[in-house]
């Protein structure tokens, strides 16, 4: 199998008009069930192994849960009105820093979960007119609509369960 490209490296183009919104939703709502699928078969040995120098399975659960704030503040941003997104702490101090190896994988799920549905509660409650409202992205320099940021959000939860899969593979041999 392949490797995916690293998150940093990726290419974005937000180019349709078309309302896809509910469908991002849906997206976004099957994660936390899609890793709690993904991690029944995944050992306990194994869930805190850093391989190659990255991150155990553990902390990429922990990081999709570190994240969420940021993704719920940009939402404030665009909002808002402001003209940029926040930026984001481009180490990962925070995942770096939450010893998420110490915690089992259930309490990881569990709390992603909780935070996920915080911002899926947030969603609900939009107009058409506020998914297309946009601010500039920090790093990639682009324009991202309410619902381009959230695809972009769908994105790095699928990066990182796919990054899960591969360690759990990888580390079963």
């Amino acid at each position: 199998m392949s490797r995916q490209v690293n998150w940093f490296n990726r290419e974005f183009r937000f180019e349709s008009n078309q309302n896809i919104f509910p469908s991002i939703i849906e997206r976004l709502w099957g994660t936390p069930i899609r890793l709690e699928a993904r991690v029944k078969s995944i050992s306990p040995e194994i869930a805190d192994i850093q391989f190659e120098n990255s991150w155990s399975i553990k902390e990429n659960i922990g990081h999709l849960t570190d994240l969420e704030p940021l993704w719920q503040g940009r939402l404030q941003d665009i909002l808002s009105g402001k003209n940029e997104l926040r930026p984001t702490d481009l180490q990962n101090t925070r995942t770096f820093e939450a010893n998420h190896n110490s915690k089992s994988i259930e309490e990881l799920v569990t709390d992603f979960s909780k935070v996920r549905t915080q911002t899926l509660i947030m969603l609900e409650s939009l107009t058409e007119e506020q998914i297309f409202l946009s601010a500039l992205h920090p790093r990639l320099k682009t324009p991202m609509r309410t619902m381009d940021h959230f695809l972009f959000v769908a994105e790095h939860d699928d990066h990182h369960l796919a990054r899960i899969t591969e360690l759990a593979r990888i580390l079963k041999q």
